[in-house]
């Protein structure tokens, strides 16, 4: 049911509702399109009418208190709403317990629940499946906790791992060294890395081979003592590559392995490693299997609302299969 409702920010501080909306009212717009709301203004004084008023109401409250030390940008307004949309089913939660990751970014955390549950199993198992869709932080608080393993000496080395399903056995013939060639499916990765601790710093580390890439394909016969593993993009790869992987962990090593079921690239015919090493191991002590949701997407507002849709219209495409 459609609700609206009033807000007031008195005394009157022109500058800072400036700031609140943004050039051209665009912060006021991002929160519009993420909440289904809309709002009225008329200079202090806002109206907002929706099924998610309220929500609203909370969002423009806290902007308009992070306004009063600088200027919100957009990708402000979008994070923060990520943060405001989880107050409603989590008012109570207690931050005490949520672990924080130390890195150049400082005191890093999740923002959702998911989010900091993802860390802290992480931090308590030696080997842990993110699996849910884009943009929940799968890869990003992956390569966070490595980072700060290493930081505080739990691990001597961070190790990259990727699935190369595109380039497929063309993968020798791809120009360049080692590197050069996997290159673009490791990208997200190096982008968290340089994030996290700073270009110089993640190249003096892979100068030392204490970063390390390393191609799926490559990791046979390997073993990996006082590591931290990431396998990313997991879903591409076949049962026999999964336990392949699992069963390089060495010593002293930790292993994360983040995928999402809904974007495998594989042969039709070939099964995922991902989707069936949850049914093997999901009972096996010291291997966590977390799930992320839609509604912990940290990025564009829309991008949840994307994943949302495509969740529902596979429903009832599986509806009408089982009728």
């Amino acid at each position: 049911m459609s609700q609206t409702e009033h807000l007031s920010f008195t005394p009157v501080d022109n500058e800072r509702l400036a700031k609140l909306c943004g050039p051209l009212d665009e912060n006021l717009r991002q929160i519009e399109t993420a909440l289904d709301v809309t709002i009225g203004r008329r200079g202090e004084a806002f109206r907002i009418k929706g099924e998610r008023a309220r929500e609203a109401v909370a969002a423009l409250t806290r902007f308009y208190l992070a306004a009063e030390q600088r200027a919100l940008e957009v990708d402000d307004i979008q994070l923060g709403l990520v943060e405001v949309r989880e107050l409603p089913r989590h008012a109570d939660a207690s931050d005490d317990n949520v672990p924080v990751l130390h890195t150049r970014r400082g005191d890093l955390r999740g923002r959702t629940p998911r989010q900091n549950g993802y860390i802290k199993a992480i931090l308590e198992h030696d080997i842990t499946f993110g699996i849910g869709p884009a943009g929940t932080g799968k890869t990003y608080l992956a390569v966070a906790c490595a980072v700060d393993a290493m930081e505080r000496d739990v691990v001597k080395r961070i190790v990259l791992v990727r699935p190369a399903v595109e380039a497929g056995e063309k993968l020798g013939f791809l120009p360049g060294d080692l590197a050069q060639k996997v290159d673009p499916y490791l990208r997200p990765l190096y982008d968290a890395l340089y994030d996290l601790m700073g270009f110089d710093k993640v190249a003096r580390l892979f100068e030392k081979n204490l970063i390390e890439i390393a191609p799926l394909a490559y990791m046979r016969g390997r073993t990996l003592n006082s590591s931290f593993i990431i396998l990313d993009e997991a879903q591409n790869t076949t049962p026999e590559q999964m336990k392949m992987f699992l069963t390089r962990i060495g010593f002293g090593s930790r292993a994360v392995i983040t995928g999402d079921i809904t974007q495998i690239d594989l042969a039709k015919n070939q099964k995922s490693g991902l989707a069936e090493v949850r049914h093997i191991l999901k009972h096996v002590r010291g291997i966590h299997f977390h799930q992320f949701h839609s509604d912990d997407v940290v990025r564009h507002p829309l991008v949840q609302k994307i994943v949302d849709a495509y969740e529902q219209y596979q429903a009832h495409n599986d509806e009408n299969r089982e009728a």
